[in-house]
């Protein structure tokens, strides 16, 4: 019995539904109304993913430019033969490092903040690089 009657209830809902939208006097206007809604919504939702897009790309480079000037820049040595790549907080480090500068390095980048983890893929040279 409730099976029929929520199948009747349903049957009523959509023929409200479309008389609504199928009305010769004002169902075309209703209809302007929904499309224009949901184009409202589309272009809010791209909006708002476009600023957090445009965000979090902001904060990555803000990142890069934190590692790069101030946590490189108390390390004495050449830094010019090390890449870095910042992703979700994670730092990878590439190039040439003198070992003599290594840990200092290192321990410099770990102290950045919004850094999580890093990875090292340097190559370690046992004298200064020139």
């Amino acid at each position: 019995m409730t099976r029929k009657l929520f199948l009747l209830l349903t049957g009523v809902g959509i023929g409200a539904g479309l008389m609504y939208l199928l009305d010769p006097d004002r169902g075309r206007r209703r209809r302007a109304l929904i499309r224009d809604k949901i184009e409202h919504a589309t272009n809010e939702a791209e909006e708002l993913a476009g600023k957090t897009s445009r965000d979090l790309r902001n904060r990555a480079q803000g990142v890069m430019a934190e590692i790069e000037s101030s946590a490189m820049g108390r390390v004495s040595g050449d830094h010019s033969a090390i890449e870095i790549i910042a992703n979700n907080g994670i730092v990878t480090v590439g190039g040439e490092a003198s070992a003599n500068d290594l840990p200092d390095l290192l321990a410099a980048l770990r102290e950045v903040r919004g850094v999580r983890d890093m990875v090292s893929k340097l190559r370690v040279q046992d004298e200064a690089i020139d």
